[in-house]
């Protein structure tokens, strides 16, 4: 399968094959919800998307280090030697790691704004510094760099058929809701790590500090006022969600099965999450193997019916909408 998207895609250099399929193999292994959905895009456009997210673990690896094999000082300096290399494989091409060589690939190719990569490694470098985020407006600050950014980062990539800077909000919505949703289901985990994702003013209402949390973590024991901040947590980002799903339908009709599985897929997690009555402190929330297939089956389908149309004489009115859709090219 890589071979063909990497042809589909245009990628003949052997060098630059090597460095989008280290990307791909980035994706497979630790996005398994985002790879997932991302099989289900034109196989064209499959190589750009595992370059942006392997680039984006590559440096959120550095960030956690989860094996604590490092100490602050080496992840900083291996975050200034990324930042260094990804600026030289942006203006000139190419990169000491491969992840960099695909990104400054993928961003030449579809003409990405550059400084939505220089954002998003200003929120990985406060992640070696800032543990909690007293507001939600603080919060929202490092989201536009972690998130935000990624599915600005993705719009070229995909295409849309309104102009692209009336799709740009709910992208960014999409990529913050992900986001959002991942802190919800990784509570725990994050804690260990020193770091408190969810809003501080969130927590106080609900009479939750982070001396609770961790002893919630600690002892495997529940209360009802760290129940009440999640659920309000989980509403907080299913807003997200409402604001960011108007913008699926402003995509090129070929991607939207994509991201409508990813969407649903990621609000599964947050389903997954409820009904194990939000115990995000104690066990991670995951969606069933049934309901994945079941959800990629339908995106399936929904990939099946976009091709038909597609190929659908241009003045035969069809199910979807219009009989032609105008179409951003995609660079």
């Amino acid at each position: 399968m890589t071979r063909r998207e990497l042809d589909a895609a245009g990628i003949t250099d052997p060098a630059l094959r090597a460095a989008y399929a280290r990307c791909r193999r980035l994706n497979a292994r630790h996005g398994k919800t985002y790879f997932l959905a991302t099989r289900l895009l034109p196989l064209e456009r499959r190589s750009a998307v595992h370059a942006l997210y392997g680039f984006a673990r590559w440096a959120d690896d550095i960030v956690d280090d989860l094996d604590r094999h490092r100490g602050p000082e080496e992840r900083d300096r291996l975050l200034r030697r990324l930042e260094s290399d990804l600026a030289s494989g942006l203006r000139c091409g190419g990169g000491d790691e491969l992840v960099v060589r695909a990104l400054a690939d993928t961003a030449d190719r579809y003409a990405i704004e550059h400084g939505l990569f220089a954002d998003f490694l200003a929120s990985m470098r406060a992640d070696l510094t800032v543990t909690d985020y007293p507001t939600y407006a603080d919060l929202r600050k490092y989201v536009h760099g972690s998130a935000a950014v990624i599915g600005l980062q993705m719009l070229p990539v995909l295409g849309t058929v309104t102009p692209r800077q009336e799709a740009a909000p709910h992208a960014a919505a999409l990529g913050v809701a992900f986001q959002l949703t991942n802190f919800l289901r990784d509570v725990g985990e994050d804690l260990d790590r020193g770091r408190v994702y969810l809003p501080g003013d969130l927590l106080a209402s609900h009479g939750v500090d982070r001396p609770l949390l961790e002893w919630s973590r600690r002892t495997g024991r529940t209360d009802p006022r760290i129940r009440a901040a999640l659920v309000a947590a989980e509403a907080m980002t299913r807003e997200v969600y409402r604001t960011a799903e108007p913008g699926i339908a402003m995509l090129d009709p070929r991607v939207r099965p994509c991201i409508r599985t990813a969407f649903t897929l990621y609000g599964g997690i947050l389903d997954a999450i409820a009904e194990q009555d939000y115990a995000v402190l104690h066990r991670r929330a995951v969606v069933s193997r049934r309901r994945r297939a079941a959800t990629a089956a339908a995106g399936v389908l929904r990939v099946a019916a976009a091709r038909w149309q597609a190929r659908a004489p241009r003045g035969a009115a069809t199910a979807g909408g219009p009989a032609a859709e105008r179409k951003e090219p995609v660079r």
